[in-house]
């Protein structure tokens, strides 16, 4: 009979204590995934999660169960087990206008979370009524700077197109010195109706009840085409293949005006390495250059499908943008 030293039984428990978490992380994944939608069902978040978990589950080989909750999932998926096994749909008002509005939120996109892939980019559409006189950007920043308060725009309280809107007024607001000492300020003088969301803002502009106002494109594409809208601008680097004749604020006179909406996958912070590089890639692989890709395409989105670094640097930046837009607008937490 051969006997074994205490010294080496813990040797060889250590070994084998250390290799557990490398094992399963090799077995990974071995059950179903769940994918944390921080909205309801049907809406362009819940259905770009939707794909984002059916082309995920398809790689891996486990389904990706969409789990919808409201606005606290996200803080729900920050305090999940980082095990690999809980995503979250992270996007620009749940991870970037949401620190902006609220300096107490619950949880920090940037400490909380591994950010692994942005799938898409959408960009707003700055959009009046068929009977508007105003037929391009440069007429409205005109009336507006020479009659401040004569041109109205339909404000729903802290969404992505009211803050672009703010994000216009403040980009071309300039002020010059006075010989005096005094400063002078030119401002875009244009008056907020506020409502309770984004249809029946719609609705007022195509009604003339509104005279403007900036919203998801897939929303107005259709409108646009009928000769319900005109488009003005779209607030995207670059025009959109949907609305070619359309420029960019940042093309009509504004270089880098940038202001879209964005989803991604993300995970709790201290998921595994080695686990988030392989969402990464097969996130990579389902979106790029593919016919998924393309469909989202023809819907005006622009596929992104960048990886965990990039993601999170660009995260970063769109905290920055938000906060300094909110604070120089006073925009109040919505109640």
């Amino acid at each position: 009979m051969q006997y074994v030293s205490a010294a080496a039984c813990a040797v060889a428990a250590f070994f084998v204590s250390f290799s557990l978490p490398a094992m399963a992380q090799d077995s990974w994944p071995s059950k179903s995934l769940r994918l944390i939608i921080p909205f309801p069902a049907g809406g362009s978040s819940d259905q770009l999660g939707r794909v984002m978990a059916k082309e995920l589950g398809q790689k891996l080989g486990q389904p990706v169960q969409v789990e919808n909750t409201d606005s606290k999932g996200t803080k729900a998926a920050a305090g999940a087990a980082p095990d690999g096994y809980t995503l979250v749909l992270s996007g620009v008002g749940t991870n970037a206008i949401s620190h902006a509005l609220n300096p107490q939120l619950d949880y920090d996109s940037l400490k909380d979370f591994v950010h692994i892939f942005q799938l898409s980019e959408g960009p707003n559409v700055l959009v009046v009524g068929a009977a508007s006189p105003l037929k391009s950007l440069q007429e409205l920043i005109a009336v507006g700077k020479a009659q401040p308060g004569k041109l109205t725009y339909a404000q729903v309280h802290a969404s992505s197109g009211h803050l672009a809107m703010e994000l216009l007024k403040q980009t071309i607001s300039t002020c010059v010195n006075g010989a005096s000492g005094t400063r002078n300020c030119t401002t875009l003088g244009l008056t907020g109706v506020p409502f309770t969301g984004a249809k029946p803002a719609l609705d007022a502009v195509m009604a003339n009840q509104a005279g403007m106002m900036f919203t998801n494109l897939d929303a107005v594409a259709p409108h646009v085409r009928s000769g319900k809208l005109r488009a003005l601008a779209v607030t995207s680097l670059f025009r959109n293949p949907q609305l070619a004749d359309v420029p960019s604020i940042s093309e009509a006179g504004y270089p880098g005006f940038k202001a879209v909406s964005w989803v991604g996958i993300s995970a709790p912070a201290g998921t595994p390495p080695a686990v988030v590089a392989r969402i990464e890639k097969e996130m990579d692989s389902a979106f790029k250059a593919t016919e998924i890709r393309k469909q989202l395409e023809a819907q005006g989105l622009v596929v992104v499908a960048s990886r965990s670094a990039d993601y999170t640097d660009f995260i970063r930046k769109e905290i920055e943008r938000w906060r300094r837009v909110v604070k120089v607008a006073g925009v109040q937490t919505p109640s």
